[in-house]
């Protein structure tokens, strides 16, 4: 499995507007289409984007991440009427064993905190997170749900409410402001 994640260029929030993140949904199902991949988790945010991917060969994730990027970075200059890269670098990925289940539950249950933990929301729900198929064990046609999400009961209903209690249960780190880097005493930061 690799934690996937994509920001926007100079770290607009080029995302905001409902219009982009349908956008950003259609480029994941257009790759879905030309590449084999389970999407187990995703969160569009107003400047960057996770995921949780495992392709069907761990080679293709370069392929299938330039395509996801490729293809909505052309879309997006072209509805937003802008030039250039629209990502900032390529992307940032982690990757750890899909057998690890308290890794892979910490790392879903990251993803679906994160409009949370940046005070976008109180709860999980959010209208771009799969969080929702996790708690209402539905189908959104995009992703699918993690094997250790289902290795948590017995049953889905089981496997959800326990999942729930895990996330209610996580406290997510406020963001920490952004450090000084170097020469910023010779140009302080508000010019």
């Amino acid at each position: 499995c690799h934690h996937i994640t994509v920001r926007c260029n100079n770290r607009e929030f080029n995302l905001v507007r409902h219009q982009c993140r349908d956008l950003m949904l259609n480029a994941i199902h257009q790759a879905k289409e030309k590449f084999p991949f389970r999407l187990y988790a995703l969160c569009i945010m107003s400047n960057h984007v996770h995921y949780l991917i495992k392709p069907e060969d761990p080679a293709q994730l370069p392929r299938i991440m330039h395509y996801i990027n490729w293809y909505s970075a052309m879309c997006f200059n072209r509805l937003l009427k802008r030039s250039g890269h629209f990502w900032e670098g390529r992307y940032r990925s982690t990757s750890f064993p899909g057998h690890e289940q308290q890794r892979s539950l910490n790392t879903l249950r990251t993803i679906h905190a994160n409009p949370k933990a940046a005070g976008m929301r109180k709860g999980y729900f959010y209208a771009y997170s799969n969080y929702g198929i996790y708690e209402r064990l539905s189908d959104d046609g995009l992703t699918e749900w993690h094997p250790a999400f289902l290795a948590m009961g017995r049953s889905l209903d089981a496997c959800q409410k326990r999942y729930q209690r895990f996330c209610q249960r996580y406290s997510p780190k406020k963001k920490k402001a952004r450090r000084c880097s170097w020469g910023s005493r010779l140009f302080p930061l508000g010019l």
